[in-house]
């Protein structure tokens, strides 16, 4: 695959137009953009300016509403919903976390669920917000289902990720943003174009065995056996049946079906640390944990010990200087 490294804010004004040329509001295409700019800017292509082609076309086929009215009602005083208007998901999460920070800042936590939603991007970008405020975020989602339950022959969960960020004084956040599949699609994509096999665990065939090859998977795998099945069940109550959403195989396809609406929902939740201890201390004691950690004598193979995020921390830091590097036919899409 042929690629091109450049600016990102370069990258996000193209993406921008691209988005204003097929109708989007102009405050929601810089929302979106940024948010994919942020995916690249981590190295994590899978959900950065790459799926721009898809999201325009679900925009035209009307599976998008570029001029979503969205709204929010809050519930209680840490409790609210946001309604998205089956606009793009990116936006309507961004517009859920500020609530849920604010709720935060003034009542110690916010909740709030999202429903009426569509594809909303790296769960990274939302958790991240909260924890540079010194708040601790929590990001779920549901997906569309190509992941086998524990034990089962067919698929029935989507890839479901979940999403913690927390704040540390000295340090960077620590960010976790997973999938609650041993792998994603993408990555059996890429070997099955490699011509590599896979190793075992990652998916299963239409009879539900477990293959090497790329080119006979049908379904993947939850990570860690029952464990990852039960938080993917997890994730999808959360952001599903919390959220009056669908579930599992009921969830509308990403891409079929692109004139019909998704009505994704999502689940965010942050928590202010000064309601439960003092703030001081607590990221004192954040930074105290990541250099132990730092600390650790590394097994063989590895270099050192890192915390979750902090890869993707330092290609972002590389890359703000350096620029991203996407696929060359992307930004030959962005910029015609």
């Amino acid at each position: 695959m042929s690629t091109v490294t450049i600016n990102h804010e370069e990258a996000k004004r193209h993406a921008v137009k691209k988005l204003l040329n097929v109708g989007l509001k102009e405050d929601h295409a810089n929302k979106v953009a940024e948010i994919l700019v942020h995916a690249d800017l981590r190295n994590v292509n899978s959900h950065g300016l790459l799926r721009i082609e898809h999201y325009v076309n679900r925009l035209m086929a009307g599976g998008i509403n570029a001029n979503a009215n969205i709204s929010f009602h809050q519930t209680g005083p840490v409790t609210g919903i946001v309604d998205g208007d089956d606009g793009f998901g990116h936006v309507i999460g961004d517009i859920a976390m500020n609530h849920a920070i604010q709720m935060a800042k003034a009542n110690g936590v916010g909740m709030v669920t999202a429903l009426n939603s569509s594809h909303c991007g790296a769960l990274s970008y939302f958790v991240q917000k909260a924890a540079e405020l010194n708040l601790i975020g929590i990001a779920m989602t549901h997906t569309d289902k190509i992941v086998v339950p524990f034990g089962g022959k067919n698929s029935f969960l989507g890839t479901n990720p979940i999403a913690y960020g927390v704040p540390a004084k000295r340090h960077k956040p620590f960010i976790l943003d997973m999938a609650t599949s041993t792998v994603a699609l993408g990555k059996i994509l890429q070997y099955k174009a490699e011509g590599k096999s896979i190793p075992q665990g990652w998916g299963v065939d239409k009879d539900g065995n477990q293959v090497t090859d790329p080119s006979e998977v049908v379904s993947l795998i939850p990570f860690g056996g029952p464990k990852g099945y039960g938080l993917s069940l997890m994730v999808d109550i959360f952001s599903g049946l919390l959220a009056g959403a669908a579930f599992g195989p009921h969830i509308g396809k990403m891409y079929e079906n692109l004139d019909k609406k998704r009505k994704l929902g999502h689940y965010f939740c942050v928590i202010n640390p000064e309601y439960f201890t003092n703030s001081e201390g607590f990221l004192r004691n954040m930074d105290l944990m990541i250099d132990e950690l730092h600390a650790s004598e590394p097994a063989p193979g590895f270099s050192q010990v890192y915390i979750p995020g902090e890869l993707e921390q330092l290609n972002e830091e590389a890359n703000r200087k350096n620029g991203i590097t996407i696929a060359a036919s992307v930004l030959e899409y962005l910029t015609n």
